[in-house]
């Protein structure tokens, strides 16, 4: 039986994951990647280092299971979505890469707001500071040079997936966060493209994510060990990719994900927009599926900062004196926008800010009001998404985070909502990646294939905690509006000089 091969070029690090034909994890691996902060409001990576980081972790499958290696039938590549990376006439990157939470582009996304009209509606969700049509405009204002050297805009996916095949191609479901793709229609928008100022020659031939992109070329194929003639599908944006590795395809079917950024995501099998609520309509990897989500553009990445700040030698120490010290609500507020927000707010400025620290204060309730205060903006985007009449029950909770008990007993409390934990295993982006790598082989149906994992426990809302906290979060939020014009100013201020780049992910999670 053959085996499929995911890999998830993440913030934080590339994964890969290796699975049997009953879709039971083989082997993993995992390589760190450090994200570069040259200038306020800036974040960005050397798409080189994800090619390296792909060799990485091919190198150690194949070291560690040569045989279940060489029977992969296909493969398949997700990736942080929304980046602006733009290759020249040789195909090699004129910059680094700008991310997703970079919010240099906010002046060029409020001018695109001002131009568009309705144009919001069809695109998904209002231009925002995080997409990629905002950066090319702001590259193309700020970088003239390196802009006119461009011939290709590629995403994070598209960069590993061309260099693993040789072919230029955009995944639907990774071209749905550019601020350039029609999402109903399921391809570019000319009147975007138009407005934002690009190139339509930039753009490459968009693919769904079970479709095959091409073949694994032969140099790449024989040097770790895969078949030649391997299939590379689609695959696609990592939240949407995360979904199929879940089961959340079909109309209603939800999960909470807690990676260094943090979403709720709804499926449905139509195209209902809500930009007005700065809600998230995209496409989703899977051929005539969409999602809604709310994005929120800090989340397990809080407790990172927050270790290295406290001076923990890891994460996963950090939570554990956490869960000891734990007897009720921290007195402390944390706002957790280390790198702005999207939804609800749309404020690249905000960061984070932690209020009501005494004399008394230790390193755990620090800790605490961390979780706490990720919780507090998912339920800010759970409301959101209310509004937007897109109902939420029983999400699965996925991400290094959901390994957390208490962090689950925080979210499900605070959001009001019982939260499907999975059995353990590996089920987010790279498992999907996988999935979408199987269904390009034309072999299963994707209702055969695409079911929702074991779940280990639901962890329900206890009455006590979710009164306790009803009042935190209403303070929560007085903060926020009280303090997002202070934000703002901050920024301006600020002079433009380097930070250091952010440390690559590591810290080992606490099983529970």
């Amino acid at each position: 039986m053959a085996n499929f091969l995911g890999i998830d070029l993440g913030t934080s690090s590339v994964k890969a994951l290796l699975v049997d034909g009953g879709q039971r994890p083989i082997a993993h691996a995992a390589e760190p990647l450090v994200t570069l902060h040259p200038a306020p409001l800036a974040s960005e990576q050397e798409p080189e280092d994800w090619i390296r980081a792909v060799e990485a972790v091919l190198a150690r499958l194949h070291a560690a299971e040569p045989g279940a290696m060489s029977g992969v039938a296909a493969l398949g590549v997700s990736g942080q979505m929304h980046a602006a990376l733009l290759l020249d006439r040789s195909d090699r990157p004129v910059r680094p890469a700008m991310l997703w939470n970079d919010g240099r582009a906010e002046a060029e996304a409020r001018e695109l707001n001002a131009r568009s009209r309705d144009l919001a509606r069809r695109l998904g969700v209002s231009a925002m500071p995080g997409f990629t049509a905002p950066k090319l405009a702001w590259l193309a204002r700020h970088e003239p040079a390196a802009f006119a050297r461009a011939r290709c805009l590629l995403l994070t996916a598209d960069y590993v997936r061309l260099r693993l095949t040789g072919e230029r191609a955009c995944s639907v479901s990774d071209a749905a966060g550019t601020w350039l793709l029609d999402q109903e229609r399921r391809n570019w928008s000319a009147e975007a493209v138009s407005l934002a100022g690009i190139d339509p020659a930039l753009l490459p031939p968009l693919i769904e994510g079970s479709a095959v992109a091409g073949k694994l070329r032969p140099d790449i194929a024989a040097r770790f060990g895969l078949p030649a003639g391997c299939v590379v599908a689609g695959g696609g944006g990592d939240t949407a990719v995360a979904g199929i590795g879940v089961g959340a395809v079909g109309e209603g079917a939800s999960f909470v994900q807690l990676g260094t950024a943090a979403q709720i995501f709804v499926a449905g099998e139509s195209y209902r927009p809500a930009p007005e609520r700065m809600v998230h309509a995209f496409c989703h990897a899977l051929q005539g599926r969409w999602y809604g989500m709310a994005a929120l553009l800090n989340g397990a990445s809080v407790l990172a900062v927050t270790a290295r700040l406290l001076g923990y030698p890891e994460v996963g120490a950090m939570l554990a004196e956490a869960e000891r010290e734990f007897h009720g609500p921290s007195r402390l507020l944390y706002l957790p926008y280390l790198a702005g927000e999207r939804t609800p707010h749309d404020d690249p400025f905000a960061r984070g800010t932690i209020v009501g620290l005494g004399p008394e204060t230790d390193r755990a309730e620090i800790v605490l009001a961390a979780l706490e205060g990720v919780a507090f903006a998912l339920a800010d985007g759970l409301a959101a998404l209310a509004a937007a009449g897109v109902p939420v029950s029983a999400p699965g909770l996925i991400g290094g985070g959901a390994r957390s008990r208490l962090w689950a007993r925080l979210i499900a409390s605070i959001l009001d909502l019982p939260l499907k934990r999975y059995v353990e295993g590996e089920f987010g982006p790279a498992f999907g990646a996988a999935r979408l790598a199987r269904l390009a082989l034309g072999r299963d149906s994707s209702d055969a294939l695409l079911g929702e994992p074991p779940v280990a426990e639901i962890v329900v809302p206890e009455r006590a905690l979710a009164a306790a906290y009803a009042p935190r979060l209403e303070a929560f939020r007085r903060v926020y509006g009280a303090l997002q014009p202070e934000y703002r100013a901050m920024a301006i201020q600020v002079p433009d000089r380097p930070t250091p780049p952010s440390a690559p992910a590591a810290a080992p999670w606490p099983r529970s």
